[in-house]
């Protein structure tokens, strides 16, 4: 009972989405409306999102016998148009984060077998490992980064390496991948990034502490 939430069902009044040229990202623009428990509803109100082909996403936590976790950089281009918008501080920010490898789960790849799948295409890629599907268990349960505007999901994977096993990534031909750094860190020196600000990627956050809270039990 601490857990319940309130039922409100949303309901669509009008797709107002604009037309727009193709691209990785759709704004949608929906007139929506409430309903509630007791039968009465809200005034309609608008509402913007975005979507994308490939919604849900892989977070994978790789990390070694000792407890190394490899982390690689990763290109955030809008991070270097920071300075154009209404920010409080921090305008002018480093556009290459450190984070865990990740990847975007493709539509085809369902249930718990497309996970895992995803898994091995997305490590391949980004960090040069090839491991079989059954060699990735869950860490934790999955959550969404940011509902008020993507439905996107995060599933957290993790497995163990060997750091000499790792090959070339493959990456995914695309100036956003290229020229990226992989290396492995303590799960301390990680935790601690993150404390300093240094590790500033929130979905990299979740998954190093909760490998971190795993190695303590």
């Amino acid at each position: 009972m601490r857990w319940r939430k309130p039922p409100i069902h949303v309901e669509l009044v009008e797709d107002r989405t604009p037309a727009q040229p193709p691209g990785f990202l759709r704004l949608r623009r929906r007139l929506l409306r409430n309903r509630y428990a007791d039968g009465s509803a809200s005034p309609p109100y608008e509402y913007d999102s975005v979507d994308r082909r490939a919604t849900d996403a892989v977070v994978l936590v790789l990390h070694t016998d000792d407890d190394r976790v490899l982390l690689r950089t990763s290109l955030r281009p809008p991070l270097a148009y920071r300075g154009e918008l209404a920010v409080p501080v921090d305008r002018e920010v480093d556009p290459v984060l450190w984070e865990l490898p990740a990847g975007l789960v493709e539509p085809e790849e369902q249930g718990e077998e497309g996970l895992r799948a995803c898994c091995v295409r997305e490590t391949l890629e980004e960090t040069g490992y090839t491991l079989a599907p059954h060699a990735f268990e869950p860490l934790g349960a999955p959550i969404f980064l940011s509902p008020g505007v993507l439905a996107e999901r995060l599933y957290y994977y993790t497995a163990r390496v060997a750091e000499s096993g790792r090959g070339i990534p493959t990456e995914d031909g695309t100036p956003v991948e290229s020229g990226q750094t992989v290396r492995f860190f303590t799960i301390e020196e990680a935790i601690a990034a993150c404390d300093a600000g240094e590790l500033g990627d929130v979905k990299s956050e979740v998954g190093l502490r909760r490998l971190a809270a795993r190695t303590k039990r």
